[in-house]
């Protein structure tokens, strides 16, 4: 017998699917008892789904009706046609399901790093990075990735044009030092930060390329008391597994 024909189906995916296409099948829309009521799901349980979905954009609530949100036309449109924050949206999510750690994708703005896509731990002790925050980039494992990424000429600019300061007593500040920590990404593939950008907290960031071109970092900050060798190694297999994905 097949094995993919005889599992059995997944219950939560099966209703999730089920109130999407009866809200599109609905395009007036409606409310949540009138869902409830149709697929038989009871009112308690429907209201979470409703406001995941709604977060996610796959539904919008207009008073106390849902209608078909933004987020269905991203399953239509070619990836292509998707801004780079929907492309790494998923693969952030993944990292922090999978690692349950403060996982971000960190893009460069002028000579800071910025996180455009963030997903906080559900971990008491954490690191929270909200959308939008900008560093310098020499303090974070994402900028330093971002700097070695730039062309010769540029760096040099960089080198030239910044003053940096040291936030921490472990922050490294000089050009030979920098210099150094662009080398190690060039061989190990992933930047490693302890502690540069902000006491107790270990940054580790892996170059995201898309069509060839880099376009950022995909980072995990995690609490020192809690990165050890073995975090380190599956951190390191994530990321590069969420830039492979990209790529």
């Amino acid at each position: 017998m097949n094995a993919s024909a005889a599992a059995p189906p997944v219950k939560s995916a099966l209703r999730t699917l089920d109130v999407i296409e009866f809200v599109v099948a609905h395009r007036q829309g409606v409310v949540a008892q009138e869902i409830a009521g149709a697929l038989g799901i009871p009112v308690s349980s429907l209201s979470y789904l409703l406001t995941t979905l709604a977060d996610r954009g796959y539904l919008v609530r207009e008073g106390r009706r849902y209608l078909p949100g933004p987020g269905l036309n991203r399953l239509r449109a070619s990836a292509n046609a998707l801004p780079l924050a929907d492309r790494v949206g998923p693969l952030v999510r993944a990292l922090k399901g999978e690692l349950n750690e403060t996982a971000s994708f960190m893009v460069q703005r002028g000579w800071d790093v910025e996180a455009l896509v963030t997903e906080a731990s559900d971990q008491a002790l954490r690191y929270a990075v909200d959308p939008g925050t900008r560093r310098p980039l020499h303090a974070l494992a994402a900028g330093k990735v971002i700097l070695s990424a730039l062309p010769e000429a540029e760096r040099a600019r960089y080198f030239a044009e910044t003053t940096r300061v040291a936030f921490t007593p472990a922050t490294r500040t000089s050009e030979a030092d920098l210099t150094a920590d662009m080398a190690r990404i060039a061989v190990d593939g992933v930047a490693v930060v302890r502690e540069e950008a902000t006491v107790g907290i270990i940054g580790t960031a892996a170059p995201a390329r898309l069509d060839g071109a880099f376009v950022g970092a995909f980072s995990v900050a995690i609490p020192a008391v809690r990165f050890d060798t073995a975090l380190e190694a599956r951190v390191r297999q994530a990321l590069l597994r969420a830039a492979a994905a990209l790529a």
